[in-house]
């Protein structure tokens, strides 16, 4: 019989062997499961880690969870744990708030960093939404969430809300992701990444945003400094991985050349 895992550590699902390494980092109320049309896509060449983030599913337990600035400490504590010295940050919305930490504490960590609807790049944020999703626990009550944050003509397949809610099946998860959805949407906005912080990061960096997102308006991807590449997805909503997997592989592959 396997040990139990212990969810008071960082976990993370690991795929290929390449010498190139990619992190994938989920949003808020994901799992390391929503990468699971990206990850083995990507993994023919390179290492992929796809983390459960503090707070979350199998890293449900991890110390003082919650906040993204106690994410990207985890994450780069792991890394180095692992021997993993430079790597491709690949973050979608909370996770791409991640990233951008990543990049901005540790920059000889991050070859490249990609943020896919990133959270932090604006005040503006769907909260009353965000906290249903974070609260909801049933598929029904999923489906319906993931259908609201994807593009209006984008039906959500029922697989993905039946992943997560098995994931939230855990006893303290929906506490756990209440309270981080409080802490997100305190008045009723996110916290912002100040830009003239984001212009210091030297590393290339490629942000994605669909225009009809309902979650964080593309509006935010106004002002983004000089040297970020912009990327553009036409009608799609928040839910990339799922809208628009051949794109994000695209876009994730472009950057870790």
């Amino acid at each position: 019989m396997s040990e139990p895992l212990d969810t008071s550590r960082l976990y993370a699902s690991v795929e290929g062997t390449g010498p190139k390494v990619i992190v994938l980092l989920h949003g808020f109320g994901g799992f390391h499961g929503v990468w699971s049309q990206i990850q083995p896509e990507l993994a023919d060449d390179a290492t992929v880690l796809a983390y459960d983030l503090p707070g979350h599913h199998h890293s449900l337990h991890y110390p003082n969870a919650g906040s993204a600035g106690v994410a990207a400490k985890a994450i780069l504590a792991d890394l180095e744990e692992r021997g993993v010295e430079r790597a491709h940050f690949v973050g979608h919305s909370m996770g791409g708030a991640i990233a951008a930490l990543i990049g901005l504490r540790a920059p000889q960590a991050a070859e490249t960093l990609t943020l896919l609807a990133p959270g932090g790049f604006g005040p503006q944020i769907n909260a009353d939404l965000l906290r249903r999703y974070g609260a909801a626990m049933r598929v029904d009550e999923l489906q319906a969430c993931l259908n609201e944050m994807s593009a209006p003509d984008f039906t959500m397949p029922t697989e993905p809300a039946v992943r997560l809610a098995e994931a939230r099946a855990t006893p303290g998860q929906q506490d756990k992701l209440v309270e981080i959805a409080a802490a997100i949407t305190k008045g009723d906005q996110q916290g912002e990444i100040p830009r003239e912080m984001l212009a210091t990061l030297a590393m290339p960096v490629t942000v994605a945003l669909g225009t009809g997102d309902p979650v964080l308006p593309f509006s935010q991807t106004g002002n983004l400094p000089v040297n970020f590449k912009l990327d553009v997805l036409p009608g799609r909503g928040h839910m990339l991985m799922e809208e628009a997997p051949d794109d994000v592989v695209r876009i994730i592959r472009q950057m870790a050349r």
